[in-house]
C-alpha cells in the first residue's frame, strides 16, 4: 500500500491511497470459489457451478464488494501509518477500481488540532460571596407560598392580581384573525401575559359584564401579519376571582416532607435548601467563567465536522423538548442557528479533553462515592439508590463526568485569579451568561460535564472511524 498526504488546510489533508493490483485480485478469486459452491444457476448442480461463470456473472459486483473493504481496511491502516487522528468520516473520492489495475481512491479528512494549553494563571474568575439572610428566608417562605395561592370568586369589580375567567375574541379592521378568540380562558390581571392593555382595559369589570378592549399590537409582534396592527376584543367576564395564599400550617409544611416540628423544622428546612442552591448556583457561575476563560487563553480550530455533528445533535434536542410530542421537521430549524454555541462547545470540548490528558486527570472514586450519597440522601431509601447508581453504567459514567468535571475546575482555580465580590442571595442565583468572543453568537452556558462527555466522544469516535 502506497499513501500520499497533502495538507489542503490547517485541518484538512488529502491521502492519496494505493493497493497493489495483486492484492485485489487475491481476495476477489477467493470471494469467486465461495460463491461458486453457494450460488444457485438453473442448469448446473448445486455447488457444481463453474468458476467462469461465476466470475462471469458475479466479478463485477464481487469486485465491487472487495474493492469497498479494501479501501475501509487500508484507509484505516492509513491513518494509523501517518499518526493521524480524523475528526470524522472521510471525503472519499477519485476511485479507480478496475480488474487488474491497482485500487486507488483519494480521502479527504479533518484532523482533530494539536492543543496548546493556555497558561491558567491567565484567568480571572469572580466568585459571589453570599448568604442566606433571615430577609431573604421570609421571602422565600412567602414566594412559596404565593406559588400555591388559590382563587376564590368574589362580587365586586376586578383589580390587579385578581384572577378573571372570561371569553374574548378579537378583529383587525372587522376581521377575525387566528389565535385571536378563546372561551372561558382564566387570566390573572398584572401577569402581562397578554398583549399590553387587554389586562388594564378588564380591571373594573364585574361578572357578567361585556366590553370592548382596544389595543396595538407591538412593532415587533412574533406575527408579522398583525405587528403594530390595532384590534378590538370583545371580552365577557365570566368571573372576578381574588387570591387567597394558604396558611402556614401543618398541611402546608407536609406539601414540602416536613411531617414533624412545625414552622420552626420548616423554616430549617427551606433554609437549607436555599443554601444548597446558592451553593450549586456560585459554582456554576464560577465554572462558567473559568471556561470563558480556558477559550480567551487557549486558541483552538474548530473541525467543521464536530461542530455540524454538535449542531445536529442541539436541533435534534430542541425538536424532542419543543415539539410537544408532534412529528415535526427538523430541516425546518436551520443549522445555522446553533452554529455559533457549537463552535463554542466543540472548542471548550477539545479543551477540556487536552486537560484531561496532559494532566492525567481520572474521576476520584471517593468523589464519586460522596456525589451519589448526595444525591441519594433526599429519597427514603438512599442505599436503594446507591446501589442502582453502581449497577447501572450509564448512570455511573454521568456522575464520574460529574466528578471529573469539578476536579478540573479545582485543577484550574488553583492557579487562575480568583477575586470574591460579595453579592446578595438574588444576585448570585442569576445565572452568569458565557462571554461571546468576537465573531461568535451569544448561547446559553454549557454543562462542563457535557463538554467533558463530548470530548471524549469524539476521540474515541475518532478511533473508531479509523
Amino acid at each position: 500500500m502506497q499513501v500520499t498526504v497533502e495538507t489542503v488546510s490547517k485541518l484538512e489533508r488529502k491521502m492519496r491511497i494505493t493497493v497493489p493490483a495483486s492484492e485485489v485480485s487475491e481476495k476477489v478469486e477467493v470471494k469467486i470459489k465461495q460463491a461458486a459452491g453457494q450460488v444457485r444457476i438453473k442448469g448446473f448442480r448445486p455447488g457444481k457451478v463453474p468458476i467462469r461463470e461465476v466470475r462471469r456473472r458475479f466479478g463485477p459486483g464481487i469486485l465491487q464488494e472487495v474493492s469497498s473493504e479494501i479501501m475501509q481496511q487500508s484507509f484505516a491502516a492509513a491513518v494509523d501509518q501517518q499518526s493521524l487522528k480524523p475528526a470524522g468520516m472521510p471525503e472519499i473520492n477519485d476511485v479507480v477500481m478496475e480488474l487488474d489495475k491497482d485500487l486507488s481512491f483519494s480521502a479527504l479528512i479533518e484532523i482533530f488540532p494539536e492543543i496548546k494549553l493556555g497558561a491558567f494563571e491567565d484567568i480571572s474568575v469572580s466568585k459571589p460571596v453570599a448568604e442566606v439572610s433571615p430577609d431573604d428566608l421570609e421571602m422565600m417562605i412567602e414566594k412559596l407560598r404565593e406559588q400555591r395561592k388559590s382563587f376564590l370568586a368574589v362580587d365586586r369589580a376586578a383589580a390587579l392580581e385578581d384572577q378573571v375567567t372570561i371569553d374574548f375574541s378579537g378583529t383587525v379592521d372587522g376581521e377575525a384573525f387566528d389565535g385571536g378568540q378563546a372561551d372561558g380562558n382564566k387570566l390573572v390581571l398584572g401577569s402581562n401575559s397578554m398583549i399590553p392593555g387587554f389586562e388594564d382595559g378588564i380591571v373594573g369589570l364585574k361578572t357578567g359584564d361585556e366590553q370592548d378592549v382596544t389595543v396595538t399590537f407591538p412593532e415587533d409582534y412574533q406575527a408579522e401579519d398583525l405587528a403594530g396592527k390595532q384590534a378590538v376584543f370583545a371580552v365577557k367576564v365570566h368571573e372576578v376571582a381574588e387570591s387567597t395564599l394558604p396558611e402556614l400550617d401543618e398541611d402546608f409544611f407536609k406539601e414540602f416532607g416536613v411531617e414533624d416540628g412545625g414552622m420552626d423544622a420548616f423554616r430549617v428546612e427551606v433554609q437549607n435548601n436555599m443554601e444548597k442552591e446558592l451553593k450549586a448556583a456560585v459554582e456554576n457561575r464560577v465554572k462558567t467563567q473559568v471556561m470563558d476563560g480556558l477559550i480567551k487563553v487557549t486558541p483552538v480550530d474548530s473541525p467543521k465536522a464536530l461542530v455540524n455533528e454538535e449542531c445536529n445533535r442541539m436541533r435534534q434536542e430542541m425538536v424532542q423538548q419543543f415539539g410537544g410530542g408532534q412529528q415535526f421537521d427538523v430541516n425546518m430549524l436551520p443549522l445555522e442557528l446553533f452554529t455559533d454555541q457549537a463552535e463554542r462547545r466543540v472548542k471548550l470540548g477539545l479543551i477540556v479533553n487536552a486537560i484531561v490528558e496532559q494532566n492525567n486527570v481520572v474521576a476520584d472514586e471517593a468523589q464519586v462515592r460522596s456525589k451519589i450519597e448526595e444525591i441519594a440522601s433526599s429519597y427514603e431509601q438512599p442505599e436503594q439508590l446507591i446501589n442502582y447508581y453502581y449497577s447501572n453504567e450509564q448512570q455511573l459514567n454521568q456522575v464520574q463526568s460529574l466528578v471529573l468535571e469539578e476536579q478540573i475546575v479545582a485543577l484550574i482555580l488553583a492557579s487562575a485569579h480568583i477575586e470574591e465580590l460579595p453579592v446578595s442571595y438574588e444576585e448570585a442565583l442569576k445565572p452568569a451568561e458565557p462571554e461571546v468572543a468576537e465573531g461568535e453568537g451569544e448561547g446559553e452556558g454549557e454543562d462542563a460535564a457535557e463538554v467533558l462527555d463530548d470530548a471524549t466522544a469524539d476521540n474515541a469516535g475518532a478511533d473508531d472511524k479509523a
